[in-house]
């Protein structure tokens, strides 16, 4: 990574732009084409170390529900528990653990039962029966940046 990459993840991380072309403002920003910014992002995401980039909303004040999860999975499965995990939009979050209960994920969802529909969809694709369901009983709220530049 170079300058403009780790400008280009603090401006991402902390001051989004809002706008018709965020690109290209973001461009503007660090004095770069929009097609250079766009390109570098693409590598980062390519590279891991972009995940994703969208917007954190409170689920509760729009009316949905969390959920953390976590999954006894074999070795063997991981992978395609994780992918299978993913698929859905509503996984805010997923880790690999040093545990029995070894991977563990956040839903948001509309309401319980689409989260139970969900996990009962992942148990039938994955094999993976094991899986326990921890809704959110109270939300405590950690803004993180990381201080690139």
């Amino acid at each position: 990574m170079d300058d403009i990459d780790r400008k280009l993840l603090h401006e991402i991380q902390s001051d989004f732009p809002i706008t018709q072309r965020p690109y290209k403002d973001l461009g503007v920003r660090l004095r770069c084409s929009e097609d250079n910014i766009l390109r570098r992002i693409k590598r980062l995401k390519k590279e891991g170390i972009i995940r994703r980039i969208g917007g954190n909303f409170d689920s509760q004040r729009i009316g949905f529900i969390t959920t953390l999860c976590a999954a006894m999975v074999p070795d063997d499965k991981i992978e395609k528990f994780v992918t299978a995990v993913n698929k859905y939009p509503g996984v805010t979050h997923n880790y690999l653990r040093d545990h029995h209960y070894n991977v563990w994920f956040t839903f948001v969802a509309p309401n319980m039962k689409a989260i139970s529909r969900y996990i009962d969809e992942i148990i039938k694709y994955t094999g993976v029966r094991e899986i326990l369901n921890f809704p959110a009983v109270k939300t405590f709220k950690i803004l993180v940046n990381f201080d690139l530049v």
